[in-house]
């Protein structure tokens, strides 16, 4: 006896309110729980196993939709397919499809997030977070990280490219590092957009990387005394750190996070810890007589040299403002020879063209003064020592240098010295 299909009308659906199954043929049921929601199971076996499968209630799932989604499970059963294991497949595969639907943005804060431990400092991070919401965010940081191509790269880039070329480079590199991450972690497929060679090359111009390059602007090292006889009028724990940095020819953050114990006064050497170098590698300071005097001057008020309010560490803008405030006015009275304002790390500049014109001392040793790593690979194999006892004479010479105000030099007589006179600050 074959059995009816479509027992079942639109009409007794909506009127049906019994408590139990009502079948429609076919093994599709309406089903009424106590409660009066009304929903629609498909009831099946398979290998000899009873198996139910909802469709979704009545109010959102017409009669004629339900025969649909059942009909369309009886063709998988036909094959051998049980369609409950069907719909949790697709359920799987949406819920990953979703998952991978990261954005950009997204990205960008997991690649940050897996990689700052790595970095040398909490400013990396937070450059590389400022660059990419300024210039990255914008333009495609809420779109899926899949959807991102040449076209938006290349539309983030060109605003920047020629008129900040640096910055633009950078950027570049940092969004080729976040899709590179997210092709990796599997939320996209292909090429990288912001890959450079063989790619973005064709469209953006080529900028070489000598006219992009901005150095701190430095005092000219015949301005050096004058500038420091400027500076040592001015009191301060500020002003003294300036000084230290001028006389070691080391960096801001070096000297700020200087500790009396990193100090041999009997040796006359200041070892600075690897993890305060830039190159990761512990550097002696020879320390001339000046310094020392300086390190004599400065109170001890806990670990830090020169430590700020509460005994806490100088920010960098601390020592820049020192600078700043010397240079009061429209027109900068220290500048370099393009008339801008110099910058503490400018005076390292100062100090490396000073050795060049006026000492004998071979190249290697200012280099090694400055923590510098020799740029030829054979060199280095050879020059393996530090050069310390040169170094210290290079220093002794440097500190007196610094020491004395040029004639060419002078824009006022200090302490009655006259305008032709040596002034030895």
């Amino acid at each position: 006896m074959v059995r009816r299909q479509q027992r079942l009308s639109a009409l007794q659906v909506a009127k049906l309110s019994k408590p139990g199954l009502h079948g429609d043929g076919g093994g599709l049921t309406l089903q009424i729980t106590t409660t009066g929601a009304k929903s629609w199971l498909l009831r099946y076996m398979m290998a000899g196993k009873p198996f139910g499968m909802g469709l979704g209630p009545t109010h959102t799932v017409s009669l004629a939709e339900a025969r649909q989604k059942a009909l369309d499970a009886r063709k998988l059963l036909i094959e051998g397919i049980n369609p409950l294991v069907v719909r949790r497949q697709n359920q799987i595969a949406g819920a990953l499809a979703s998952a991978r639907m990261m954005t950009f943005d997204q990205c960008a804060e997991a690649y940050i997030l897996a990689h700052k431990a790595g970095w040398k400092n909490a400013k990396h991070g937070d450059q590389w977070t400022n660059t990419l919401n300024t210039y990255a965010s914008p333009v495609f940081g809420h779109l899926p990280v899949a959807e991102i191509d040449t076209g938006l790269v290349v539309k983030c880039l060109s605003p920047i490219w020629e008129s900040k070329t640096e910055t633009a480079s950078r950027l570049r590199g940092r969004i080729e590092s976040v899709l590179g991450w997210a092709t990796t972690s599997g939320y996209r497929t292909g090429e990288n957009p912001a890959r450079w060679k063989g790619h973005l090359d064709n469209l953006l111009a080529t900028i070489s990387k000598s006219s992009r390059t901005k150095h701190h602007p430095s005092l000219p090292w015949q301005r050096i005394g004058a500038f420091m006889a400027a500076l040592r009028a001015r009191e301060g724990v500020s002003a003294r750190a300036v000084e230290f940095a001028i006389l070691t020819a080391c960096r801001s953050g070096e000297v700020r996070g200087a500790k009396w114990t990193e100090f041999d006064k009997v040796g006359k050497v200041w070892t600075i810890p690897a993890e305060r170098m830039k190159a990761k590698r512990e550097h002696e300071v020879p320390l001339s007589d000046a310094a020392l005097a300086l390190l004599e001057s400065m109170p001890k008020v806990g670990e830090l040299v020169f430590a700020g309010t509460k005994k806490q560490l100088l920010s960098d803008m601390s020592l820049t403002a020192v600078i700043r405030r010397m240079n009061s006015g429209d027109k900068p009275v220290w500048a370099d020879a393009n008339g801008e304002g110099v910058t503490v790390h400018g005076f390292r500049s100062s100090f490396r063209m000073w050795a060049a014109e006026t000492t004998n001392y071979p190249r290697e040793v200012a280099e090694h003064a400055l923590a510098h790593q020799l740029p030829d690979a054979v060199e280095r194999a050879y020059q393996r020592g530090s050069q310390f006892a040169k170094r210290a004479a290079l220093m002794a010479e440097w500190s007196a240098y610094c020491a004395t105000v040029q004639v060419d030099a002078v824009v006022k007589p200090i302490r009655g010295a006259t305008p032709a006179e040596e002034v030895v600050a």
